[in-house]
């Protein structure tokens, strides 16, 4: 804990009440801007406790010193003289949380609460952090990712997808993922999906699809069941990667086989 305060007896009344709140606390003490930003430089903290008025310094001072370095913790400020009107201001300004030191019962609940809060934020920024990572791979990926309800809606479509089967995301978002099965396999989409629900993964299936202009393709895809915060299975996704030139090659070589073979049993 950073603590902006010119008094060393008010600094033990905001230490002993943390501690008998259950926390084991460490800290720093300064008074000056100077002071302030030499720590902030030098040392990450969980919590900034400011008072509002210093001799050298002050609490709107040392906020706006706090929110150059965009420190996503809490800033507190504790006063004995601040008016509302003025603590109004300091939480405008972007303070979490004000109270007076006259009422430091109040200081274990706000730091909880405030703790807390930030401890949430920074899970959503990692959280969305990761989100907009997994979204660049999906988009650059070179295999074909699309996103399906589990009545076989498309809901997401890369560009490796638009590459593979020649649709735009525009023109088939929303379209039934059926169009993409040839018809002489009518069952499979219907199997796929109900493994799904099941919640089963199907791993390195090779099948045949259709592109836009009705040519065949050969694939080999994952899919995956996609589930909500609660587990349940409301989707899936698969990766679909081109095999066609693979298994032209397989192809070939058993054809050299079999010729290789037929031609030593007439030999």
């Amino acid at each position: 804990m950073l603590v902006v305060e010119d008094s060393v007896e008010d600094t033990f009344f905001l230490l002993r009440e943390l501690q008998r709140g259950g926390f084991q606390v460490s800290f720093e003490r300064v008074e000056t801007h100077a002071g302030m930003e030499a720590a902030l430089a030098t040392q990450l903290w969980d919590l900034v406790i400011c008072d509002d008025r210093l001799p050298q310094f002050s609490g709107l001072a040392a906020l706006k010193l706090f929110l150059q370095l965009n420190l996503d913790i809490p800033f507190i400020v504790v006063s004995g003289s601040m008016d509302d009107e003025h603590a109004v201001e300091m939480v405008k300004a972007g303070a979490h949380h004000y109270l007076r030191k006259d009422r430091l019962d109040r200081l274990v609940p706000a730091v909880d609460r405030e703790l807390a809060a930030a401890n949430e934020r920074r899970i959503r920024h990692r959280n969305e952090a990761d989100t907009a990572y997994l979204a660049s791979i999906v988009r650059s990926s070179d295999d074909a990712i699309i996103g399906k309800t589990l009545d076989g809606t498309v809901v997401s479509w890369n560009g490796g997808a638009e590459r593979l089967y020649g649709y735009r995301a525009e023109e088939i978002i929303g379209q039934p993922i059926s169009i993409l099965f040839p018809p002489y396999r009518p069952e499979e989409l219907s199997d796929i999906l109900e493994r799904v629900r099941r919640g089963e993964r199907v791993e390195r299936m090779e099948t045949v699809r259709l592109r836009k202009d009705g040519t065949a393709v050969e694939v080999s895809m994952i899919i995956s069941p996609i589930r909500d915060s609660q587990g349940r299975v409301i989707g899936a996704s698969s990766v679909a990667r081109d095999i066609t030139r693979v298994k032209n090659e397989e192809n070939e070589r058993l054809e050299l086989i079999r010729e290789l073979t037929d031609a030593l049993a007439h030999h």
